[in-house]
């Protein structure tokens, strides 16, 4: 699942909508939206987000948030090393290989080391571990 997607549900859940009710306002499939819960599709478009934004009544910092979860949500990263160091290289690989195994706990450990070493750029939005 991609934060956008956890959040969608989320609000979605909230508001007692069900998925063919937000799809059908959206002029959407179902299956695309449930695709987009469960990270099964690349970012939505900033129209879609803009829509979800209007009918879910989400404006200044909800509206902002939804954009930013958007934004960060492609499920298919890609990290480009080149020019780094043989063990930034080495560790991007490692990583890859192995985030299907890390728990919820250690992914926290690892944004908050990351967070420490080198703070984002825009304030990062996540769920606290084991939630």
């Amino acid at each position: 699942m991609t934060p956008f997607g956890a959040r969608l549900r989320q609000l979605r859940r909230r508001r007692g909508v069900t998925l063919k009710q937000l799809a059908a306002h959206l002029q959407v499939s179902s299956a695309y939206l449930s695709a987009l819960e469960h990270g099964h599709r690349g970012r939505p478009s900033a129209g879609l987000v803009h829509q979800v934004n209007e009918f879910f009544g989400l404006i200044w910092d909800e509206a902002e948030e939804l954009a930013e979860l958007a934004r960060i949500s492609h499920p298919k990263v890609s990290v480009d090393t080149a020019g780094l160091s043989p063990e930034a290289t080495a560790l991007a690989n490692r990583l890859a290989e192995a985030i299907r195994r890390l728990s919820p706990q250690t992914v926290a450990a690892m944004h908050a080391l990351l967070d420490r070493e080198a703070p984002p750029e825009k304030p990062r939005l996540r769920r606290a571990a084991g939630r």
